[in-house]
């Protein structure tokens, strides 16, 4: 008998968004925008302390939207974070500009300084300062921001920070996403909180994000007529959607916490694993735990990424590696990169021996030790095999 599927990040209802949603039928506000967008964005923008927020389709065309503003072009470079999901870089593509992909650190696996420092060096020198540098929240822990925003302000470069990942999580006592010129969520189905789909781009720059909120409904000038002088887009969230994600930051918190106590579970009962080595939470910073994430040292634990993932597969339950790194993707085959330290890969070393865990706020304490009875059983299977092979007995 198929055990049931365990997911790795699945939605969680709060019970409350079908009020919402039911509001905006009984008023017919169905198309985009509407009194949920307006509530959804302010709710948002006081938050995490912000001047101004905007409701969009995607966290993908959140980081499109800030480019453009930017002015990234053809001919432009970008720099961005290379351990992320494509949706990081894509929309510099979009806007005919070349990515240059910016090596992680130990501590916080996220964009390292040593190496950002050196690209803009190097780029300042070359007389091609990037446009801008995508500065990615992997994970839910935020980046060395201090750092990352002392190099970018000596050079005179924008930060957009994709908190895509990080909703509800903190730096220094500060709201994750509200560091750089521009700050990135998404409400992807999988992550800490949903609309089923959408994102939002908040600033402190009010005639910024008014140009934003153009730009994002088609760029339609003020004329009677439809009359257009520049590319808009069609990025705005549906008024129906913007009341699901009411309804899912009133619980925030709660999920937070919830996704922190399921770390701390995975920690308490896989950390005196050989080779197992968790995710750091960085000094000051509280992050929301969006997907527990590991280490395994193959050598140590005798098993290797792929065959734990096979095991737990095999279990029905779903088990990630760690992100592929963009420089190592084909689609970036052709795109510059700066590691960590000479010789040091650290993206690269954490994708072949990183594992993400299933996650959601909603799993049950039972699936979660099926989970962990499965990696323990894996790692000392092995254990026992090596023992009886070399003749060795445990003490």
């Amino acid at each position: 008998m198929t055990k049931p599927r365990i997911y790795l990040s699945p939605p969680h209802m709060s019970g409350k968004e079908l009020h919402y949603v039911k509001e905006a039928f009984n008023t017919n506000w169905i198309a985009p925008l509407g009194p949920n967008v307006d509530a959804f964005e302010n709710e948002i923008a006081n938050r995490v302390g912000v001047k101004e927020a905007v409701a969009v389709s995607s966290g993908t065309a959140a980081i499109h939207l800030a480019l453009s503003l930017l002015k990234v072009k053809k001919g432009d470079t970008v720099f961005c974070s290379t351990l992320t999901f494509v949706a990081s870089a894509n929309p510099i593509l979009y806007q005919g500009a070349d990515p240059v992909f910016i090596d992680s650190e130990p501590d916080t696996w996220n964009m390292s300084p040593l190496a950002l420092r050196n690209a803009l060096q190097q780029a300042s020198l070359e007389g091609k300062l990037p446009k801008a540098v995508v500065v990615v929240n992997l994970y839910g822990q935020s980046s060395k921001m201090d750092e990352l925003l002392l190099i970018c302000n000596y050079f005179d470069v924008p930060i957009i920070e994709d908190a895509a990942e990080s909703l509800g999580s903190t730096y220094k006592g500060k709201p994750s996403g509200t560091f750089g010129k521009f700050g990135v969520y998404s409400f992807n189905g999988n992550k800490i909180i949903t609309t089923s789909g959408g994102g939002m781009l908040i600033s402190d720059d009010k005639e910024a994000m008014q140009r934003i909120r153009f730009l994002a409904t088609q760029a339609r000038d003020p004329a009677p007529h439809y009359q257009h002088s520049v590319i808009g887009f069609n990025y705005r969230m549906s008024n129906l959607l913007a009341g699901v994600g009411i309804a899912q930051l009133k619980v925030l918190d709660n999920r937070v916490e919830t996704r922190r106590k399921i770390f701390d579970r995975y920690y308490n009962r896989l950390a005196d694993l050989p080779g197992i080595t968790f995710m750091p939470e960085l000094a000051d910073t509280k992050t929301n735990r969006w997907l527990t994430t590991l280490t395994i040292n193959e050598k140590e634990a005798g098993i290797s990424v792929k065959r734990l993932l096979e095991i737990l597969h095999a279990e029905n339950i779903e088990a990630r590696p760690v992100w592929k790194p963009l420089h190592l993707q084909p689609l970036f085959q052709k795109a510059s990169y700066y590691s960590h330290m000479e010789g040091e890969h650290v993206a690269e070393h954490l994708f072949t021996t990183g594992i993400c865990l299933p996650s959601g706020s909603n799993l049950a304490e039972e699936d979660q030790q099926r989970i962990i009875n499965c990696i323990s059983d894996a790692i000392n299977g092995v254990r026992k095999q090596s023992y009886i092979i070399f003749g060795r007995h445990e003490v």
